[in-house]
């Protein structure tokens, strides 16, 4: 499967409005953003556990990036509340579920090749960031040499100006905001190319929003095992 494969061209999802599509675990269900593959793929969903369900211990050779939107999403290392930002790192492995019931913003075989540090970013977590005009808060989730992961929450009515040199992917968590001819709403998921800079007019009830900074496709992504 291709789906929003071209990294070269500006990508707007409304992810609110797709239908869930069953996984092959029962009562997981994934609103597909990107995918390059079928089952095996380099991927970023929004995937909905139902209460009680779970996923059988599977390894990510390729990496696994994760927000929990909504509930308590739950492995044999903890339990992590909405707002979690998690990065499991490739060789890790873990059997996911949610006892009550939860929504994640996953992205999987999106990981360099080398990169190997964990990240547990719960809520109140990350570094704080002098704010720029219009933010009310901004965290620093994850920074590397290649890779800056903000949570931002932006003024009513502002207009916020991101600059994006290597590559920019952004997730409405809440609230609204216009860019170019777009008002893009909760769960409205962005993806644009180097070079091209972020506009964005604020709705009257603000906004908050996941964002990273990084290239779209490392050069050493990992490579999928014959």
């Amino acid at each position: 499967m291709l789906l929003k494969d071209d990294l070269a061209v500006r990508t707007l999802v409304h992810a609110a409005a797709l239908d869930w599509v069953p996984s092959p675990a029962k009562g997981v269900e994934r609103r597909m953003l990107f995918r390059i593959g079928d089952e095996k793929a380099r991927a970023t969903s929004i995937v909905r556990y139902a209460p009680g369900s779970h996923f059988a211990r599977h390894g990510h050779p390729g990496g696994e990036e994760f927000l929990v939107l909504e509930g308590t999403f739950q492995d044999e290392t903890g339990d992590f509340p909405a707002g979690t930002y998690v990065r499991n790192p490739p060789g890790t492995g873990h059997a996911p579920g949610s006892e009550d019931g939860c929504t994640i913003f996953v992205k999987l075989w999106q990981f360099g090749a080398t990169d190997r540090e964990r990240v547990v970013a719960r809520p109140g977590d990350g570094k704080s960031i002098a704010l720029r005009p219009g933010v009310i808060s901004s965290f620093l989730l994850f920074q590397s040499a290649s890779e800056h992961v903000m949570l931002e929450t932006w003024q009513p009515d502002a207009e916020i100006n991101l600059v994006n040199p290597e590559g920019l992917e952004l997730l409405v968590l809440n609230g609204s905001f216009d860019s170019e001819s777009d008002t893009l709403t909760r769960w409205s998921w962005l993806r644009l190319p180097p070079g091209q800079p972020l506009t964005a007019h604020v709705g009257p009830e603000g906004a908050s929003v996941w964002f990273k900074s990084a290239p779209l496709l490392h050069d050493d992504v990992c490579a999928f095992a014959d």
